[in-house]
């Protein structure tokens, strides 16, 4: 087997492109396969295989043979009794690795609501990247055991003295895992703390700070204006009312004079029109 990157990591189970399958006589001539096409699960391996763990739920509705008659007598009571036991659970308890990419996967399988220990012998096809960036890691393995050890019991006899359904399942597991990369997430929050410090540190451009302030200092003369402005129309308001009091101050002292000569000029010719008339 090539060698392939390390398995350490959290990995989840991908339902489309895994089947957790089984398989059994039927009349004792044939052999009938059937799957579960609901599944979800996950596998923890730690670089100490003995702190790994790995978890597999199937939903038993989603049983399906391909005959939508037996997949309803497999669904009642006389099988899964799915309104009743609605998952399948395997839970691991232990992990070892028996020789390079082959494992021993040991843990509490429940089906209608019975638990019993198995051990599924599990082998890594390999670990590659797909197309998408997602590292897979592909895994395959079967196990038999006996229906009748978790109270799935129903049978019919033939005349030949067989029965209708062997009580020997043969589990046929063949999984694509995907690498959840949580680990890059942490490193991405650093960065973006990262990123949150330097704009605090922004600040540290003091000339972009006093050249901001010398913007509004330069500017400030407006307002400054704005706020001389408002005494101004009230100087004018006051001239106004100065002005007619300068007239008759001015009528009387020497000063307004030199204005009314120009004012006297326009008023000579007006005063002269009457004259010729």
């Amino acid at each position: 087997m090539t060698e392939t990157p390390g398995i350490t990591g959290h990995w989840d189970i991908d339902p489309s492109h895994s089947r957790l399958g089984f398989s059994t006589r039927h009349a004792m001539v044939s052999r009938v396969r059937g799957a579960f096409n609901d599944v979800s699960g996950f596998a923890d391996i730690a670089e100490d295989l003995a702190d790994s763990k790995a978890e597999v739920i199937i939903q038993t509705a989603s049983v399906d043979t391909r005959s939508e008659g037996r997949d309803e007598h497999l669904r009642s009571a006389d099988f899964f009794d799915v309104e009743t036991y609605p998952e399948i659970r395997f839970v691991s308890s232990a992990i070892d690795e028996v020789d390079e990419g082959s494992y021993i996967v040991t843990g509490e399988l429940t089906i209608r609501d019975m638990t019993k220990t198995v051990s599924v012998p599990l082998e890594l096809i390999g670990v590659d990247t797909d197309p998408f960036g997602n590292l897979r890691a592909g895994l395959e393995g079967s196990r038999r055991i006996d229906r009748r050890d978790w109270g799935v019991t129903w049978n019919t006899k033939l005349d030949s003295g067989g029965v209708l359904v062997s009580d020997k399942i043969t589990l046929e597991f063949e999984l694509s895992l995907i690498k959840n990369l949580y680990e890059a997430a942490p490193a991405d929050s650093s960065e973006t703390i990262d990123a949150d410090a330097t704009p605090t540190k922004t600040p540290e451009p003091t000339a972009e700070a006093s050249s901001a302030p010398e913007a509004p200092e330069s500017v400030t003369p407006t307002p400054a204006a704005d706020e001389t402005a408002p005494p101004a129309p009230k100087a004018p308001e006051s001239a106004a009312s100065v002005a007619p009091n300068a007239e008759p101050a001015g009528t009387e002292f020497p000063p307004p004079p030199p204005v009314k000569p120009a004012e006297t000029h326009a008023d000579k010719p007006t005063e002269k029109a009457p004259e010729t008339k």
